[in-house]
């Protein structure tokens, strides 16, 4: 029995779902592709009101987390995402934060519960392509790994998904991006290590995602309780627009003919 074309991405937090794989998303909306978000935490230990941090006086924990997934709900609807599912899992906090050690943090969640709610999912929506984070999580983050590990753990129980990728983003386009962003004279206060992002040999799928640039830096925009966290938003337009129009995946597992290299993640598939 044939199935609708169904992209399904798994996030960790409230606004993972805009910078690696927006793009994507409103992609394959315009598309006709099903798409289904999985983001499995409230994001608690974001920044409340007034940017004030987890752990300092006047962080409420539960405002956080409201405000956070109204804010998803908008970026949802900015990006055309058709089904949000939200598995409700409590924040970890960045690696070393105090709170990691909260029993009810998703990192620290049996994986067979998580993972098996997640492949009900993947049961019900029979997504063709999953999409998620390499082993590390991108850079660390113990909500990342975690889910990375329910999102393979998921495909491998269901057996559903034909492709699944992991997000990207290539040395080479960190290097460009931060020598413009030195040269243009704009002040950030991140430098990344030489060893930060995806060495360019292990991307396999390059997406032109242009036509949705704007789409996407308006959902970004969406999750404005966290824009001191996102410095891309400072960056002029035209930078933006570079920055945002291209987004690149690493193929860990496909069971279709498709070309070694891609520029359409669906490829083999339609």
């Amino acid at each position: 029995m044939k199935h609708e074309l169904t992209l399904m991405a798994v996030h960790a937090h409230p606004d993972d779902e805009v910078l690696g794989t927006g793009g994507l998303l409103a992609r394959c909306a315009a598309e006709g592709v099903r798409t289904v978000l999985v983001t499995c935490t409230n994001g608690e230990q974001g920044d409340d009101a007034g940017g004030v941090k987890p752990g300092e006086e006047g962080h409420d924990a539960t405002e956080v987390a409201a405000r956070r997934l109204a804010e998803l709900r908008e970026s949802a609807d900015l990006l055309k995402i058709r089904h949000l599912e939200l598995l409700g899992y409590r924040d970890s906090g960045m690696a070393g934060w105090s709170t990691n050690d909260d029993p009810a943090a998703f990192a620290n969640v049996p994986l067979e519960e998580s993972a098996g709610r997640l492949a009900e999912l993947m049961e019900h929506y029979r997504p063709q392509v999953v999409v998620t984070y390499d082993e590390n999580g991108g850079y660390g983050h113990p909500d990342h790994i975690q889910a990375h590990r329910i999102a393979l753990a998921a495909a491998e129980k269901t057996g559903v998904p034909d492709k699944l990728y992991y997000t990207a983003i290539p040395r080479s386009g960190i290097r460009r991006m931060f020598d413009g962003i030195r040269e243009a004279g704009i002040e950030i206060d991140f430098d990344p290590p030489e060893d930060f992002g995806t060495p360019d040999e292990l991307v396999t799928s390059t997406l032109d995602v242009s036509p949705h640039w704007e789409a996407k830096r308006e959902a970004l925009r969406a999750h404005a309780s966290q824009e001191e966290n996102i410095f891309l938003l400072r960056l002029p337009d035209e930078m933006q627009r570079s920055v945002f129009s291209f987004e690149a995946f690493v193929r860990k597992q496909c069971r279709v003919q498709a070309p070694d290299t891609e520029d359409d993640l669906f490829a083999g598939l339609r």
